[in-house]
């Protein structure tokens, strides 16, 4: 049976700890996540132990990314699972402060990325989203001072800008980005998918579905905006309210006209009952 991770849950703990670690020219690898751990995220445990000699997973269900209507209280907390999970990878540190050890009374600095964080994706829905992430990734950065920090493809956009704030702020950590693991019918492993009905569950697959029609209709020399249609006609026949499906330049989210103009994403997100789901696929 492997040995628990020790649990650091203040950062006097976690810095001696990393502190200590250092001291033994280890190289350390970051998985930032909001625990109710599933493959995905054992998947970028994985990658970060190839990647570094020590790993460190943060839990923590970050309250400043939700907006009042969304999902905070209610968001899966596992945590018995979580560690469980976490032991069997051989993960040497969890980092799990509560709320008011990440935002102590007083806390008035925040992180306010512009560049893909205003793409018109993810924030034209959820404009408080990017600032919330963006400052507690700011903060786990500085904490457990990674070489790496590896975030899963899945959440793209988040993943283009927590790459350009680590650059832009000089925070030296190398941000890694994680392949999407997805169930055998192509849905994108997500800890809110277990907010999906049976009903619909059964029909969550058909972004995926969509997303691949789309690409290959792109690839084939099909026009980009017949091709995105006939995806988005998918989508919506099947029951999701859509917020956007569109093709975007892969690096810096732009927006396109045809293939030519660099490697491509297309990125969706769609409404089926309560549950909001994500996704994307490159091109």
């Amino acid at each position: 049976m492997s040995p628990s991770p020790l649990i650091a849950r203040t950062v006097p703990t976690l810095r001696r700890t990393v502190d200590t670690l250092r001291k033994r020219k280890a190289t350390i690898a970051l998985v930032p996540t909001m625990g109710a751990l599933h493959d995905g995220h054992v998947s970028l445990v994985r990658l970060a132990k190839r990647r570094a000699s020590r790993v460190v997973v943060s839990i923590f269900v970050n309250p400043t990314q939700f907006a009042p209507t969304e999902d905070f209280g209610a968001y899966p907390r596992t945590w018995k699972a979580d560690i469980a999970k976490l032991a069997a990878e051989d993960v040497d540190i969890v980092w799990h402060p509560d709320v008011k050890a990440m935002y102590p009374e007083g806390f008035a600095t925040r992180i306010v990325p512009e560049g893909p964080a205003l793409a018109g994706l993810e924030d034209r829905f959820r404009p408080h989203f990017f600032g919330g992430v963006a400052t507690v990734v700011g903060k786990l950065f500085t904490q457990c001072r990674p070489d790496f920090a590896i975030f899963g493809e899945k959440d793209f956009q988040q993943l283009r800008v927590v790459t350009q704030m680590a650059r832009d702020l000089d925070l030296g950590v190398k941000v890694i980005g994680s392949r999407t693991v997805r169930e055998r019918d192509g849905l994108a492993m997500s800890s809110r998918n277990v907010y999906l009905s049976p009903e619909e569950r059964q029909t969550a697959p058909i972004l995926y579905r969509a997303m691949k029609e789309s690409a290959r209709r792109i690839k084939a020399g099909d026009a980009i905006a017949p091709a995105m249609a006939g995806g988005a006609e998918m989508i919506k026949a099947a029951g999701f309210a859509l917020d956007y499906y569109e093709v975007r330049h892969a690096e810096t989210l732009a927006q396109v006209a045809s293939r030519k103009e660099g490697p491509l994403r297309i990125l969706v997100a769609a409404k089926l009952g309560s549950t909001r789901l994500i996704d994307n696929i490159g091109v």
